[in-house]
């Protein structure tokens, strides 16, 4: 039993070492985030700024400064030791002004955890109670020495399984099958940061070569579908998996990786889509020209428009599309259109049936025979709300709004039947909506792109291309990305599937271009090596919290 402890900075003279005193909340506190998992407890420095807490000092303005000094260096260690972004990502805040807000309010529901707030509180009153009679820097200290203990060399490992074999198959010989590998060794940083430069550097080499169609081959028009918020775990939570849209595609991809989390960079790389994945970094240096899906497309005769469900400037988004995609201003088509849902900054939201179905009866207008479209909505998007009469807005549930859009597309696909043209509808999403958060980022939050985020079901429906009909989809289970869309983009185009019956299915899909999983925002890496899931963030490699 001990009297109680006091604020190491009182220490009158440099003989005494005082406890840790009222500091122990913060260390015992740090201890508790860490048993609930919730916490990257960097050991070192937390030793070292407990030792000059302890640390006796002779003189009162050493004490001082000790004192004044410690709560800013207490508050950036804290940051460091969670997994929030890195500061220079801090900047993107400022979009939070354009936010409404009805969403500010809601978000900050989602940062509540009511269970961590009650162990917080329980933590508070037993310190208050045990502190008279417990030496509590006694618990704080061999705390952070066991947990000194547990990251030392062979009694730690990143690798959650040691003795795990590389999933990554050596690349094909003809260059389709995923070309990063592992080599075995252990999942230390140095290695993932070498099998990650390794895998950008393969990835550089790999393009879609693109040739003229056969003679007489009938053209047909491309329809990209680029939906906002929509990932396989979202289908899940919502219930949504099983609905009849993913039934009718033709073609669905098992294993798709949309290698970010956000919009800008998703889109970029969809439209990039025909040369090996890039670091996000790379996505904002100037293209190969042989990259640009729509410019290869344009090249052989297809004409290029782009459209939207929204007015895309939150972000400069419209303009980022633009100036790296290399793509048109936005075809004009909701002036005439109401809208009954907004988004999360109180733009209009136009419904992705009647934007599509009156491009669609523009288009029947052209004398153009081979059009490539782009569209991009965001009625998932996390905030959107729907408009009732008098301009009042209510919360929109993603379920009742997923489940809208899906019809939608079905309605939409049911009119493409009915023109008798021959079309290719690609279903790609651009990243997910993060509908359950995890120990690493709540609900809706999408700065990690982590799989849950980044696993997204992409799906191709041909349509009056004399295709054998199928009672169900054909699955790609491999590893893949956009490298594959275009690739198989490029053989439609080329006719190289085509058999005396129609479309010969194993032919389009034999060897399509595979690609290990890889996703990368800015500052945030998350990676699958040897069958587990790392992530490095702020220049540190993790097993990714499950």
């Amino acid at each position: 039993m001990s009297h109680a402890e006091q604020l190491p900075d009182s220490v009158p003279s440099s003989s005494a070492w005082a406890g840790l005193g009222a500091w122990n909340l913060y260390f015992l506190l740090k201890l508790l985030l860490v048993w609930q998992g919730l916490l990257n407890f960097h050991v070192l420095p937390n030793l070292l700024f407990a030792g000059v807490l302890l640390l006796p000092l002779r003189h009162g303005w050493l004490r001082w400064s000790r004192r004044w000094l410690a709560v800013p260096v207490a508050v950036a260690l804290f940051y460091h030791d969670t997994w929030l972004p890195p500061l220079e990502r801090l900047a993107a805040l400022a979009d939070m002004l354009d936010f409404s807000a009805e969403y500010l309010l809601e978000l900050a529901g989602r940062l509540v955890n009511w269970q961590l707030l009650g162990l917080c509180l329980l933590l508070v009153i037993a310190y208050c109670l045990l502190a008279p009679w417990l030496r509590l820097t006694s618990i704080s200290v061999l705390g952070m020495l066991w947990l000194a203990l547990q990251a030392l060399p062979g009694t730690s490992s990143l690798t959650p399984a040691a003795n795990a074999q590389a999933m990554a198959a050596p690349q094909a010989p003809d260059g389709h099958g995923p070309i990063a590998q592992t080599d075995g060794g252990p999942a230390d940083g140095r290695t993932l940061d070498a099998y990650l430069e390794r895998f950008y550097r393969d990835e550089a080499g790999r393009r879609t070569q693109f040739v003229p169609a056969a003679a007489g081959r009938a053209p047909f028009d491309l329809l990209l579908l680029n939906i906002c918020s929509l990932a396989w775990s979202d289908l899940q939570t919502s219930g949504l998996s099983g609905h009849p849209l993913l039934q009718r595609m033709d073609i669905v991809f098992d294993s798709f990786n949309s290698a970010s989390a956000y919009s800008g960079p998703a889109v970029i790389r969809l439209l990039r889509a025909s040369c090996g994945q890039t670091s996000h970094a790379g996505l904002y240096q100037p293209p190969d020209e042989q990259c640009l899906l729509f410019e290869n497309l344009k090249a052989l005769g297809f004409g290029t428009e782009m459209l939207l469900n929204h007015n895309g400037r939150f972000d400069g988004f419209l303009q980022e599309v633009q100036a790296e995609g290399r793509m048109p201003a936005p075809t004009a088509l909701t002036n005439r259109l109401l809208h009954h849902l907004v988004g999360f900054d109180g733009s209009p939201i136009w419904r992705d049936q009647e934007v599509l179905g009156n491009w669609w009866q523009q288009r029947r207008d052209l004398d153009q025979p081979r059009m490539a479209l782009f569209y991009n909505s965001i009625s998932l998007h996390d905030g959107n709300r729907r408009v009732h009469e008098g301009g009042r807005t209510q919360r929109a549930d993603y379920q009742s709004r997923a489940r809208q859009l899906l019809d939608d597309l079905g309605a939409f696909i049911d009119e493409l039947q009915r023109s008798g043209r021959r079309v290719v509808l690609v279903l790609v999403p651009e990243h997910g909506a993060a509908l359950h958060g995890d120990r690493m980022q709540i609900a809706g939050m999408r700065e990690i792109p982590s799989p849950a985020i980044t696993h997204v079901p992409v799906g191709i429906k041909l349509i009056g291309m004399s295709a054998p009909p199928r009672g169900e989809p054909l699955h790609v289970r491999e590893p893949s990305s956009y490298l594959a869309l275009s690739e198989l983009i490029a053989r439609l185009h080329e006719g190289r599937a085509d058999g005396p019956e129609g479309i010969d299915w194993a032919t389009l899909l034999d060897g399509l271009p595979q690609t290990p999983r890889v996703a990368e925002n800015a500052g945030t890496v998350v990676l699958d090596y040897q069958g587990s899931t790392y992530i490095r963030i702020k220049n540190e490699w993790l097993p990714y919290p499950q």
